[in-house]
């Protein structure tokens, strides 16, 4: 088959909106196709295809009278043409939304694209699916995500530098304190008037005892009638009624670090100077609390990605969240799943929503170990004997707004989809080896993307033995990343074994993983999204995702 030219139009197929040539044809030749289509069809709707001497006109009705064409010459095969025309029909309404001159009009470029994904140049058919054209024009990108991890993983390096900084300031500031506190009073100066109390002296003196700051204390040649450790007086009423004279001031010595409000100053001089740093490498300054990820992965409390502009009326996001802490003999200490089904409704037609789920096989599968609940406002009961997931009294679904309709949860060291598993050995010569395995647990878990991360302790590169997959080093920040395209029962294991200069075989842990997948634990699908007035099917963006929330050996 050799498909000449795609095409969406509308006013009843006279209005061109959006024409893609795959064969080198000038512009009046097209248009000249395009003008003669309406009349060529007439008002036949038993026919969606109508030959001319020289190319063929293979069409599909849409809705607002707008029409989906496909111009192919009379050689090609009428049947894949039909199939190609039925695997666009499904990609435009995905990509725009709404069928409408509007949104054709506003999504032109993504609809090219999309129709660049389904057929190649010469007008040949590509082996494509529809959900494989969605990631397609995603454009996921594997480099993106380890410049943003090591962008990451460098920000809490010199946060943390930062940090350590400051706090090593602050602890000589309070030791110079300490010592002017502890040794500043003493000399060969006069005592200060016995009225001032606080640090440094005066103030009445305690009976038999000393003062350790006053200058009747541990310091010696003062003007005063006190000495050493001698009392002025056992009776406290031997000064009443008399007349406070004047006594001569002694010279002030001015000693540094003497000042109360000092280390205060010296330190908001400090935290200005570090803030200023901070902005002029767009840092943010740290509230003095260690990162919960301090590798950059986004694990601890993963980033939320700006939504993008819905392309159909629904949404649905089928959704697990794993914990793991593994040991680094690869045994899985604790591993959970937390599971959530969350429908959103992008237009009115997707607000009247049945939302129907695979409960009778699920439910035969997870025994004990699982729990499964719905929202307090879907009905339980209609679940409960179908799953089907409706709200309360027919009443529709909020508009744009995400509800999360079924959660589930199972705690279970079985859940854990691939263990990992790292041996660090002191050769006793100032080099240590360090051996790395994964091992795939679940053989029907597909793994896409695994980065396996982890610190090196040093900032030299490491001596490669023996590697599966493919590895990066960081030098400015001393890290390592192990990375796998796929792990599945075709790569179901995989060794690393470096070594590197060291002594301390406890600098490669925590060791983090991140990965993306679309294999749940729990086997749950959405088997239907209907209308729950006519019945009739909604369209819908669906996504099904594993987040490895937390992920690690330690």
């Amino acid at each position: 088959m050799v498909v000449l030219s795609a095409s969406i139009l509308s006013n009843r197929g006279s209005k061109p909106l959006v024409s893609r040539q795959f064969v080198e044809m000038n512009r009046m030749r097209v248009e000249g196709l395009l003008a003669a289509f309406p009349k060529l069809m007439g008002h036949s709707r038993q026919h969606t295809f109508v030959e001319t001497d020289a190319v063929r006109y293979v069409y599909q009705p849409m809705e607002n009278n707008m029409f989906l064409l496909l111009i192919t010459n009379k050689a090609s095969n009428i049947v894949e043409d039909l199939g190609t025309l039925r695997l666009l029909a499904k990609v435009v309404p995905d990509v725009t939304g709404s069928i409408s001159e509007h949104s054709v009009n506003e999504h032109a470029f993504e609809i090219i694209f999309a129709f660049d994904e389904v057929l190649a140049t010469g007008g040949y058919k590509e082996d494509i699916s529809p959900s494989t054209i969605r990631t397609n024009l995603e454009m996921h990108s594997h480099e993106e995500e380890m410049a943003l991890m090591l962008k990451k993983s460098k920000e809490d390096a010199a946060r943390g530098q930062m940090q350590a900084q400051a706090k090593a300031i602050k602890d000589r500031q309070m030791a110079a304190l300490r010592d002017n506190l502890m040794h500043g009073g003493s000399g060969a100066g006069a005592r200060p008037p016995s009225g001032m109390v606080g640090f440094g002296g005066g103030g009445p003196q305690r009976p038999g005892g000393f003062d350790m700051f006053g200058a009747g204390g541990m310091g010696g040649g003062g003007g005063g009638a006190d000495t050493g450790f001698g009392a002025p007086s056992d009776n406290p009423y031997a000064n009443l009624g008399k007349v406070n004279e004047p006594e001569p001031e002694a010279p002030k010595v001015m000693a540094k670090g003497m000042k109360l409000g000092g280390v205060g100053g010296v330190a908001k001089k400090k935290d200005s100077l570090m803030a200023g740093m901070l902005a002029e490498d767009n840092l943010a300054m740290g509230s003095g609390n260690v990162s919960s990820d301090p590798f950059g992965l986004g694990l601890g409390a993963p980033a939320v990605a700006a939504p993008s502009a819905p392309s159909a009326p629904a949404t649905i996001l089928v959704e697990e969240r794993m914990i793991v802490q593994m040991s680094r003999e690869g045994e899985v200490k604790s591993s959970e799943v937390k599971g959530t089904i969350t429908y959103t409704a992008n237009t009115n037609a997707g607000t009247e929503a049945n939302v129907t789920v695979n409960k009778s096989a699920y439910s035969g599968k997870c025994g004990a170990g699982w729990s499964f609940a719905t929202h307090p406002k879907v009905d339980k009961a209609s679940y409960e004997k179908s799953g089907l997931l409706t709200l309360k009294g027919g009443k529709p679904y909020p508009l744009n707004r995400p509800v999360g309709i079924l959660r589930w949860n199972y705690s279970g060291t079985d859940s854990a989809p691939f263990t990992v598993t790292c041996w660090p050995e002191d050769e006793g010569s100032g080099t240590i080896n360090v051996n790395m395995e994964f091992e795939l647990q679940r053989s029907d878990a597909v793994i896409t993307d695994v980065n396996i991360v982890f610190p090196l302790g040093s900032t030299d590169a490491p001596a490669i033995e023996a590697i599966d997959g493919q590895y990066k080093h960081d030098p400015s920040t001393g890290m390592m990343c192990w990375h796998h395209d796929v792990i599945d029962a075709n790569n179901a294991s995989g060794s690393l074994e470096f070594s590197i200069a060291g002594r301390d075989v406890d600098v490669f842990f925590p060791v983090q993983i991140a990965f993306t997948s679309e294999s749940l634990m729990c086997p749950m699908e959405i088997t239907s999204l209907v209308n729950m007035t006519t019945g009739a099917s909604i369209p819908n963006n669906m996504t099904v995702r594993v987040v490895p929330e937390s992920y690690q050996c330690a």
